[in-house]
C-alpha cells in the first residue's frame, strides 16, 4: 500500500506511555480504550504517534464521512472562523438556515432543530413526543430490544440493552422495549399511555441489524391507526451512510408503498458534520411547530461554524456523488466478506448491511480466541490493529466496518486483503 502523506516528523513521535499516563491521571475512565495513540490522518488512513499507518474502517464510529483532513472541510472551518464562530440562538445566521433547508429538501416537508450530538437529538424527539401526548396524558415511548439511543438518562432508559443501565437505576419512566422487527409484538405492547414508537433503521450498536420493509411499512400504518408518532434514530445509519440520504429509503427501495413512507421525526448526527460536532432532528409537518419558543433550546446547537462545515460536507457528498460511491464500494465490500464467510466458515459466519455500514459476524467459537476472556469481536479488532486496520466492535460477535463515503476501490481491496490475511492467521 502506498503512503498518501509522508510519515509524521519526529516532533509527534511522543512516548505512548506518557500519553497514557496523562489519561490515567486526568481523564475519567469511561472508555475501554485500545492501545493506540493516534496522531494524524489523511483520507482513509490514520497514523499513530510511532508512525504506524492504519486503514481506517472505523471512521470515528460512523462519523468521518469524508475521511480525515478533507481540504474542503478545512477550508470551510478557516473561512467561517474568520467571520463568525458563535452567536447564540437569540439571533439568526445564514449557515443554520441554509443547512436546515438542505436537510428538509433531502428528507421531506418539515423543520429542523440543531443540537451538538446524537444523544441530544434523541432527547429532542423524546420531548416532542411528550409534548404531542401531554394533553391526553400520553407519554410512553416504545423502543426495540437491542437498540441504542444515547448515554443520557433518558437515552439509556430508551435503549433496549441492560448493560448500559447498570448502576444508574432507577430508569426514567416512560420507556418499554419490544422485540425488533416484530410488528405484532409492537402492536400488542401499545397501552393507553403510549404516544410514540422509536426505532433505528439499522441497529448499529446492536449488530448491524436492519429493519425489514414489512416492519417499516407496518409501523407507519400502526402509528397512523393509533395516533402515535413514528420516530427514527438515524444517528448512525443516516446521512448517506447506506448509499441513500436515510437508511429507510435504502431499505424500502423498489418496495410498493415505500416511495411514500415518511416518519414523523428523525434524529441525526455523526456523518452530518464529518467529524465536527453537530446533531439535529427533523420533524414532519404538521408536528413541526409543537416545540415552540422556550420549550427547547441549545447554547451551541446550530452554530455558524458547525453549520458551515456540515454544509460543506453536504456539498461534497452531492458534487462527488458519494451516495453512489457508498453504494457501489459497499456492495463490493459486503460481497467480498460473504465470500470470506464461505471460504472460512469457522471464523466468519456472515456479513450484512448497506453501503458504508457493514457488519461482519464472527463464528460462535473460534479456537484461537478461547484462552481470553475478551469477546471475539474485541479480539478480532485487536488482530486487525496489528495488521494496520481500524474497525469497531458491535456486541460480542460483530465487527462494524464504517469507512468514509469517499472510500476508493483500491483502499477497499486493501481492507479485504487485511481481513483475509487476519482470518488465515487464526487458522494456523
Amino acid at each position: 500500500m502506498k503512503d498518501i502523506v509522508p510519515l509524521p516528523p519526529a516532533i509527534v513521535r511522543n512516548d505512548v506511555a506518557a500519553v497514557k499516563g496523562l489519561y490515567e491521571k486526568n481523564v475519567i475512565p469511561t472508555y475501554a480504550r485500545f492501545e493506540i495513540v493516534l496522531s494524524h490522518g489523511s483520507g482513509s488512513y490514520a497514523w499513530d504517534i510511532l508512525g504506524k499507518r492504519y486503514l481506517d474502517f472505523g471512521g470515528g464510529i460512523a462519523v468521518t464521512s469524508l475521511g480525515h483532513a478533507h481540504p474542503a472541510m478545512t477550508e470551510a472551518l478557516i473561512e467561517q472562523s474568520k467571520k463568525l464562530v458563535h452567536t447564540s440562538n437569540l439571533y439568526f445566521s445564514e449557515p443554520q438556515g441554509r443547512l436546515a433547508e438542505k436537510l428538509v429538501n433531502a428528507i421531506g416537508p418539515g423543520k429542523i432543530f440543531f443540537s451538538n450530538s446524537g444523544a441530544e437529538a434523541n432527547e429532542g424527539l423524546f420531548k416532542l413526543a411528550r409534548k404531542f401526548g401531554h394533553d391526553e396524558g400520553r407519554f410512553e415511548i416504545l423502543t426495540a430490544e437491542n437498540s441504542f439511543h444515547g448515554r443520557t438518562l433518558a437515552g439509556i432508559s430508551a435503549t433496549g440493552q441492560d448493560k448500559v443501565k447498570k448502576g444508574f437505576e432507577p430508569m426514567m419512566p416512560g420507556f418499554r422495549h419490544v422485540p425488533y422487527n416484530d410488528l405484532e409484538a409492537m402492536r400488542n405492547a401499545i397501552s393507553p399511555a403510549t404516544v410514540a414508537i422509536m426505532i433505528e433503521g439499522i441497529q448499529g450498536e446492536g449488530g448491524i441489524t436492519a429493519a425489514t420493509p414489512e416492519y417499516l411499512l407496518g409501523l407507519r400504518k400502526l402509528c397512523d391507526e393509533k395516533k402515535l408518532l413514528l420516530l427514527m434514530d438515524s444517528v448512525q445509519c443516516g446521512h448517506f451512510r447506506t448509499g441513500h440520504c436515510q437508511s429507510y429509503r435504502r431499505i424500502l427501495e423498489n418496495v410498493p408503498g415505500g416511495e411514500t413512507f415518511l416518519p414523523d421525526g428523525i434524529s441525526m448526527a455523526k456523518s452530518l458534520g464529518g467529524g465536527f460536532p453537530i446533531g439535529a432532528f427533523w420533524v414532519r409537518q404538521p408536528f413541526a411547530d409543537l416545540l415552540s419558543a422556550g420549550s427547547h433550546g441549545s447554547t451551541y446547537g446550530g452554530s455558524p461554524l458547525a453549520c458551515a462545515v456540515a454544509l460543506k460536507v453536504f456539498e461534497v457528498i452531492e458534487r462527488e456523488k458519494l451516495a453512489d460511491n457508498a453504494r457501489n464500494i459497499g456492495n463490493f465490500l459486503k460481497n467480498e466478506l460473504l465470500r470470506l464467510s464461505r471460504d472460512f466458515p469457522t471464523i466468519i459466519k456472515t456479513a450484512r448491511g448497506f453501503g458504508m455500514l457493514i457488519g461482519l459476524e464472527l463464528a460462535e467459537k473460534i479456537p484461537a480466541f478461547a484462552s481470553s476472556e475478551k469477546s471475539h469481536a474485541v479480539q478480532f479488532v485487536s488482530r486487525l490493529h496489528e495488521a494496520g486496520m481500524l474497525t469497531i466492535p458491535s456486541g460480542t460477535q460483530v465487527i462494524r466496518l464504517l469507512p468514509p463515503l469517499n472510500l476508493r476501490r483500491e483502499d477497499a481491496e486493501d481492507g479485504i486483503a487485511i481481513i483475509e490475511s487476519t482470518v488465515k492467521k487464526l487458522l494456523l
